[in-house]
Formats: structure tokens, sequence, C-alpha cells
């Protein structure tokens, strides 16, 4: 094949595959170009997950009517006139390839009004190709509206998520840039439902709380590391009791742009350092202002990516701030959503509850084995002779699967040590317990006999515009489970009832911890939705590790992993106990042989 140029047709349609990956990239690009023309309100609506339509409507500057057709031109930018602007850029944006990566793979419609003229122009622009324009009246400010996204490129069309999940993305892109920008009013409709709204009060407080939901709010700590600094850094940041199994909820901004950077969102994750588990991870909005000739921001055609003349340092500024606000709040009495009343003192409300949860233990279960007060039925097998097979109308519907074992004690509050026919048996209680309930919630649920508990008084749940999505979208399978939990207004919904094993835990930390495993997507190789949900729910329902059983508590559970289908290994495939041999304790001390 000969060398040839392109025809610009396809430069520009390659060329825009660089900006709009999926419609949350359309969303970006013309929220970016909103807020440098300093608007103080914008109005986002979406119709579907975004290809069918996008409107985005700002009470900015507008654009000179000698200057809308050059907007859609390629490179075409006001934001800088030479290189050397790059060094003292305060705009997000300065490439000048949004709306010309973006009219090339749509149909756009734009009407603006700028605020020193008196008539305004709309303009019709399919394929990259201007099909109409003519004078209007108009309010001053932007209107753009994208249609049939990626009609021209069906390709593209078969790289996109499913309809939720690309509306998840434009919440969280909206939600980012209301953070960043709190003075600035957002409205996000979908479907002509409002589902965000900020007011541009500008306090990030606020927006916080509408972003990340009441509940996550409350137990937000602030950081500020003082305007003096010449690295700022200020947002905030969870308490420890606030936590997620990624990385993903650490949002961080430099000079008002997202930015992706694994260095810093490690730097946030390190100042949690002995305050957070192996595996979990805060939740934190940072901004970092730093002089703009410390920062390339001309990296990555998304300036999603940027590069600091003195990594290290804005790396230390964010990790000692962030150290700083946490250690500082853990100090104060009454922290992380008045769990605590002193630093170290569990308010006596708090653990009364705890405790009780913890150290009920019986199932409700056809089986004479199953726990220690239900060990009188008459059952045609000697219960002694581990060997022995059960027969007869007595027999439990689930034989035993383990040998028979004989508690001795508990090491640390978190393992039962169990003496069996076959030697020694340490099991981890609360790995072991998470076995118990999950065969017992599908014996259940199989049967059609799921039990729900209906609270005294229903509890109201204030989410997060992308969390409050995902909850929409799995509410028919949450039911199915006993959960009965209906919407109640903007991101609001209400928890009637859970399932009975979880009547005394909080309907909030329950649906959280939820929406955690179901945020993760059901990826090749993950569990179906409906199984993350039981195995959140066991999880949740299971005795804790640190928590201390009596002797008879101990026992029972031993019953009843001892009629699992499967007691080797919880739910989640771990083991539920280690096993030592009579001849491997022999060998340990030295009797073998002897």
């Amino acid at each position: 094949m000969r060398i040839a140029v392109l025809p610009e047709e396809v430069v520009a349609q390659i060329a825009a595959g660089e900006v709009v990956e999926r419609p949350a990239s359309v969303v970006k690009e013309l929220l970016e170009n909103a807020l440098d023309a300093q608007a103080r309100q914008v109005r986002i609506s979406i119709e579907g997950d975004g290809r069918q339509r996008i409107v985005v409507a700002d009470d900015g500057s507008g654009i000179h009517t000698d200057e809308v057709e050059t907007a859609f031109m390629r490179h075409a930018t006001s934001k800088l006139r030479a290189l050397d602007d790059l060094s003292r850029l305060h705009t997000l944006g300065f490439r000048g390839e949004a709306l010309a990566s973006i009219a090339a793979v749509s149909r756009v419609t734009l009407a603006t009004r700028h605020i020193d003229e008196q008539a305004g122009t709309r303009m019709l622009i399919e394929g990259g190709h201007l099909r109409d324009r003519k004078s209007i009246g108009a309010p001053s400010g932007t209107v753009l509206t994208i249609e049939n996204l990626f009609y021209n490129t069906p390709a593209r069309l078969k790289f996109l998520k499913t309809e939720n999940t690309e509306k998840r993305q434009i919440a969280a892109v909206i939600t980012r840039y209301a953070m960043a920008y709190p003075s600035v009013r957002f409205i996000l409709e979908q479907d002509g439902r409002e589902i965000f709204r900020t007011h541009g009060s500008g306090f990030l407080g606020d927006v916080i709380t509408a972003a990340l939901g009441l509940e996550h709010g409350k137990q937000m700590i602030e950081v500020d590391n003082g305007e003096s600094e010449r690295i700022r850094v200020y947002g905030y940041t969870s308490a420890p009791s606030l936590n997620r199994a990624d990385r993903s909820r650490i949002t961080l901004f430099v000079n008002g742009r997202w930015i992706v950077d694994n260095s810093l969102t490690y730097a946030v994750i390190q100042a949690y350092h002995t305050l957070l588990m192996t595996g979990r991870y805060p939740v934190a909005v940072l901004m970092i202002e730093i002089p703009p000739e410390e920062i390339d921001v001309n990296v990555h055609p998304t300036k999603a990516e940027v590069r600091f003349r003195n990594g290290d340092a804005v790396f230390s500024a964010i990790q000692k701030a962030v150290r700083r606000a946490v250690i500082e709040q853990a100090q104060t009495p009454g922290i992380f959503a008045g769990r605590f009343s002193a630093p170290g003192e569990p308010s006596r409300a708090w653990a009364d509850r705890y405790e009780a949860a913890q150290l009920d233990l019986s199932l409700d279960l056809a089986d004479p084995g199953q726990h220690a007060r239900k060990q009188h039925q008459d059952v045609a097998y000697d219960e002694n002779d581990p060997t022995a097979v059960p027969y007869g109308p007595g027999a439990p519907a689930k034989p035993r699967t383990l040998p028979l074992l004989r508690v001795i004690g508990q090491v640390a509050a978190s393992y039962i040590v169990a003496e069996g026919p076959a030697g020694l048996y340490l099991v981890d209680q609360h790995a072991a317990h998470e076995r118990i309930l999950y065969e017992q919630f599908m014996d259940e649920h199989e049967q059609q006999g799921m039990i729900a508990q209906f609270a005294l008084a229903a509890q109201t749940l204030h989410l997060s515009p992308d969390e409050a999505r995902l909850l929409e979208d799995n509410l028919t399978a949450l039911q199915a489970f006993g959960f009965d939990v209906e919407p109640f207004g903007q991101n609001t919904f209400v928890v009637r009832s859970v399932p009975a094993m979880l009547a005394d835990r909080e309907p909030a930390a329950v649906i959280s911890g939820i929406l955690e495993d179901l945020y993760q997507g059901n990826k090749p190789g993950q569990a179906r939705i409906e199984d993350k949900i039981v195995l959140r729910v066991c999880k949740q329902a299971a005795v804790k590790a640190g928590q201390i059983l009596s002797l008879e508590q101990m026992q029972g559970l031993i019953r009843q992993l001892e009629r699992c289908d499967s007691p080797l290994t919880c739910p989640h495939g771990r083991p539920t106990m280690i096993h030592m041999s009579s001849e491997q304790l022999e060998r340990e001390f030295g009797r073998a042989g002897a």
C-alpha cells in the first residue's frame, strides 16, 4: 500500500478518539469550557446514557458572533497564544480540540450570545460540517446540544458500557467539578429527573455532602495546611471509620483540574499508615494549589495527567496535611459520627448494641447438632461416635461433614481451639460464622423462605448521585433477599426492612457495604450481583474477630460448622480452620517413635 495523506474528515475522527472516549468525556469538555467562560450556573441534561442527547447550558460570557465558526475549528482556542503561555495557564482548556472533536462524531446545535452583544447565534454542525446558521435572541451564555453521539463511528459504540454505567460515569464527572468549583451552581438532570444540585454557596463542605451523601459527609475531616504554604493542600478526608475496598474514592484536583496521579493517591494512603487495615482505603477530596510554572499540563489530550517540577515536594505536602488532620481529629472527643465519647473509650449505647449483636449466634435450623441448646432432640445415632451415620426419621437434614469437635478455648479473641479424633483444630470464628450464615441464607432463599425484619421506624439514606443510581438499578435484587428499600426524593431512600439476621445492624452501614461491593462492577470472574449481596450480608452479620465468646457460644458455632456442606472455607474462599494431626503434634514435641 502506497503512502497517502489522510482525508481531513478521517483525521478529525481519529483526533476525536483521543478526546471523546465516551459520553462522560463530552460532558467533561463542555463543563471545562463553561467554567473557563466564568459561568455561575451550569445545567446538564442527559437522555439515556448520553448518546441520544446531552445538553449543557451555562450563563457564562458566551461566544462572539464572528467567532462561533472558528470555535469549531481544530486547535482554535482563546486560552493561549504562544507556547510560553502554558507556564502561566489559569484555565482548564487550552488545546482547542474539544468542540472540533465533539462535532466530528455527533450532531451539535450551538445557541450562544456574548455578554457584550445584543443578538446571539444559533448554529447546527453535523459530522464536522456546518448545516445551518442564523441570528437569534438569547440570554448571555451558551447552550450546546449534542445528539446522535458516535453515529458516524459505529466501532466506538461497541466499546461503551451499559447505559447505567455510562450514567454513573457522567454523574461522577459532574460531582468532581462541583467539588472543585463550589461557587458554581451545578444541576444534573437524567431523563427529565433532577438527580444532583449544588447551591453555589462557595462552601466546599456543602458540596461534599451533596456529592458523597449525608452519611459519608458526616464522617469527613477538614484538611488545610494554610494559605501561606507554597504548595497549599485543602479539602476533606475521611475518618478511619469510613473506608473503601479500593482507592477510587480518592479525588485530587490541581489548580481546579481533576487529575489522575498514582503517586499522589499513594500519599493520601500513606497518611493513614497504621490507621487502616491493609486493603482498605480512605475517601478524600483534596485541592492542591501550586504556582502554574511548577506544573506541566500539556501531557495528555484528556488533560487528566500533569507533571510536577518537584513531585516529591507535592507528595510530602499532601501526606503531611492529611496525616495532621486525621491525627488531630483522632484526639478530639466525639469523633467518628459519635461512635466514641472520648479517645479510645466506646460510648455505652453503641458498645451495648455492638455486643448484643455479636453475641447472638443461634440459627433457626431444624438440625439437632446446630446449637448447644438444641442437642437434646431424639436422633437415631450416637452423637459421641464421630464415625456414626445418622438414620431414621430423626436424622438431621444436614449430616455432619466434620468430625465431632470439643471446644477447648479461644485465642486472641479470634480463633477457637478445638480437639477432635484426628488432632487439634484452630478455627477462625469470623470465617466459620460467615460460612454458616451463607449456607443458611442460600437454603432459605432457595426455599423462598427469606425472612425480613421490619424496622420500628423507617430509616432514610442520603447517597451520592452515582450510589443512588447504583442502588436503584439493584432494588429488585435486594428485595429478593429481604431488603425493602424505596426511593424517597432526590438521592434519598427509605429502608423499611432488612434480612432478619441483620435486624440489629445499622441499615446505612449494611447498604453502604453492599454498594461498595457492587461499585466494583461485575467483571469477568467476579460473582453475580446476587452473590455479592449475599456475601456482604453474611460478612456483616457474622461474629467479628476480636469478639470474646463464651464456651457455650463457641461450642454452638462449632456444631453449626460441622453441618455445613463446605466447612473448610468461608464464602470468599479463605480457610475456616487449620488442622494439626496427632502425628504432627507428636513430631513437634519429639515424641514420634518414642
